[in-house]
């Protein structure tokens, strides 16, 4: 058993500035839930709703079922920004995640071990941060969140750097439900069981399309967003 999330009329606002506007939506159990819309249109903003780090203002957010019994935290962020501890090595970093939390030292070990494998990084356990390239620090971040094994795991486009079969087979091992935000549309298509497309701000749910649906793919994609994705783009360049 794992958990799915539900929003319920979720709405967000930046001072002056609505970020999103009603988005009801259902992230069901165990799925890979990928959301995909145009720059600024509130991806990342819902997924701190989501997650909990930001209190909507309007709407709710509600968590369903139960997690499983080695989930040490329920609902874990991956970032683009890894923030590993320079003074760490690769093991010591996943470490820290697991030390507040009572685990026998053969126990932290053993999910060590089981991570770093899952993330291709056994043989680099003792190598230091700045020892590292990007892609292989990002999957020391990786690591470190699944580490906990958590039951939801909230990703913002935490996987720009590294190669494309690393992030199929790192999805593949991952056993937890799943929200990852991407302007990666191939990326979507490819590994997303289900795919949110989010409109212009203030963002709104425009379509939830399933993998194998005729707009579900890169082409179709695009289709929707792409007029909305130029006029964002040309908001950006205007201020």
């Amino acid at each position: 058993m794992t958990l799915g999330l539900r929003a319920d009329g979720v709405s967000h606002r930046y001072g002056a500035v609505t970020a999103l506007e009603g988005v009801s939506l259902d992230i069901p159990a165990g799925e890979t839930t990928v959301i995909v819309g145009p720059s600024g249109c509130g991806k990342s903003t819902l997924l701190g709703i989501l997650g909990g780090l930001l209190r909507p203002s309007a709407g709710e957010v509600t968590v369903e079922g139960s997690a499983p019994e080695a989930c040490l935290n329920r609902l874990t962020y991956v970032f683009q920004d890894f923030a590993l501890l320079p003074w760490r090595t690769v093991a010591g970093n996943v470490a820290l995640v697991l030390e507040p939390h009572g685990l026998s030292r053969a126990a932290r070990e053993a999910r060590i071990a089981e991570v770093l494998a899952m993330t291709g990084l056994s043989e680099f356990a003792d190598a230091w941060p700045r020892q590292l390239s990007g892609g292989m620090r990002q999957r020391v971040g990786i690591a470190r969140a699944l580490a906990v094994r958590p039951a939801v795991l909230l990703m913002d486009e935490p996987l720009s750097a590294l190669d494309a079969q690393t992030r199929e087979l790192l999805l593949d091992e991952v056993w937890a439900t799943v929200v990852w935000v991407t302007h990666n549309l191939a990326e979507a298509v490819r590994l997303g069981e289900r795919i949110v497309v989010m409109s212009r701000r203030p963002g709104r749910i425009r379509a939830v399309l399933r993998r194998g649906e005729a707009a579900a793919s890169e082409a179709g994609l695009w289709a929707m967003i792409r007029d909305e994705a130029a006029d964002a783009a040309r908001e950006l360049a205007h201020g």
